[in-house]
């Protein structure tokens, strides 16, 4: 941090003022440091959820503010934020949580600031009204405030669609595949004709295939469900291994991002912020990228939350940046950026969401496509050890696509693997 003098401190001082005045609230503790320009948030998430703008955009108005990002492993994050909130130290101002986890930390709410004590329920209506609640504890604690949801569709290579004899009118790949099965049958026709697999991972099939089920890994009683959800996702996601069609890549690891590079595959599973991923992955592909429906019609695959660990010592600073990043205006830059899209309704409607058409993929319309998802979103409960036992499966469809075991063994040892992740 650069040194500051006399008329740098003032300013940082009056900085500081205008930030509690703009916010209506105090920094509680943090003027001291504040007018020593010496407040500094750390930032945890994963992937690419368009900061990098917003922060110098954030930094350039509150002097007083120094942001440090810290994008990891999708997993690790988690696991990390679980460990800190434990020990009871070391967890950042502010950190990114994941549908799959959000029931397991907000059951840990005393261990989080409460937006409602942050002016919280002015937000609720600006909502869908099961992601506010998601993130709500059952004493009506909210540990977090939206940032996107995860609709799906089907992103795909048109280049590489027309070398295989594929259509790649949008609408017209749209109609290949209705189901889960005609999916398949479509990757074995690409893999016969290229000599190339289809899709990135059977993970990445399993995941969209189980959020469109009626019931995922939980009941709302915690009971583990193996037999429903699962065994159907699971089973399709197999069926597509055993096929040939997969490149067997395990996702957010350097071998699948090199896999787009590299066009080892040709379909992905796309929730709306895997639209960020792949342009910053594989800038070189613009205009190649389409966008079609997804087999089966409808699911949710991602979306995140904002929250703010309670040890922190500028829980003040860290909630009005977290409130300025919610903000719609921010939220539009970031659907732009990177393509996640809004957990607020109202934006869908607003022009710069509705009429957007993302150039990176073909100028597809982007903001009707995906806002149609989330308006027709019926999420599934998802429970405390959800994230757990959603990782302990992945693994096991990992183990099948590195030849480690073999499909007809591979339900039986989810189902061990479930289990032990779900006691644990």
């Amino acid at each position: 941090m650069k040194h500051l003098g006399k008329s740098g401190l003032a300013a940082a001082a009056a900085a500081a003022l205008l930030l509690s005045g703009c916010s209506g609230q105090s920094l509680e503790g943090n003027n001291d440091k504040a007018a020593e320009g010496a407040v500094t948030l750390k930032i945890a998430f994963w992937g690419d959820m368009g900061l990098d703008k917003l922060k110098t955009q954030y930094e350039a108005a509150h002097p007083n503010v120094k942001i440090v990002l810290n994008s990891g492993e999708y997993n690790a994050q988690h696991e990390d934020l679980q460990k800190k909130l434990v020990a009871g130290s070391g967890a950042p101002d502010i950190s990114a949580i994941d549908e799959g986890f959000i029931v397991q930390f907000r059951s840990q709410a005393d261990k989080f600031v409460n937006f409602m004590d942050k002016g919280g329920a002015d937000y609720e209506a600006k909502y869908l009204p099961w992601k506010w609640k998601q993130s709500l504890s059952s004493d009506g604690k909210q540990i977090g405030l939206g940032t996107d949801v995860g609709g799906l569709a089907m992103c795909y290579r048109s280049d590489l669609f027309q070398k295989a004899g594929l259509p790649t009118d949008r609408e017209a790949v749209s109609k290949l595949w209705t189901n889960w099965d005609d999916f398949i049958n479509v990757g074995k026709q690409y893999t016969a004709k290229t000599g190339k697999k289809f899709i990135d991972s059977g993970t990445n099939m399993f995941n969209p295939v189980l959020s469109q089920q009626a019931v995922g890994f939980y009941d709302e009683s915690e009971k583990l469900q193996m037999e429903g959800g699962p065994k159907v996702a699971f089973d399709v996601s197999m069926k597509a291994v055993d096929a040939g069609i997969s490149a067997n890549l395990a996702s957010f690891q350097p071998n699948w991002d090199q896999g787009f590079k590299k066009d080892q595959f040709a379909v992905l599973a796309c929730p709306a912020w895997m639209l960020g991923h792949i342009q910053d992955t594989a800038p070189e592909q613009k205009g190649k990228w389409d966008i079609a429906a997804i087999p089966g019609g409808g699911g949710n695959w991602g979306g995140s939350w904002w929250t703010i660990p309670s040890q922190g010592k500028n829980v003040d600073a860290a909630a009005d940046f977290v409130k300025w990043l919610v903000a719609p205006e921010q939220q539009i830059e970031v659907f732009k950026t990177v393509g996640n899209l809004p957990s607020q309704p109202a934006l869908y409607k607003d022009a710069a969401v509705l009429d957007y058409k993302k150039e990176f993929m073909s100028n597809a319309p982007t903001g009707q496509i995906f806002a149609a998802t989330a308006e027709q979103l019926k999420p599934q409960y998802l429970g405390k050890k959800n994230g757990p036992t959603r990782v302990a499966v992945e693994n096991v469809i990992t183990q099948v696509q590195q030849g480690k075991l073999k499909s007809a063994n591979a339900w039986a040892e989810a189902v061990k693997q479930a289990e032990k992740a779900s006691t644990s």
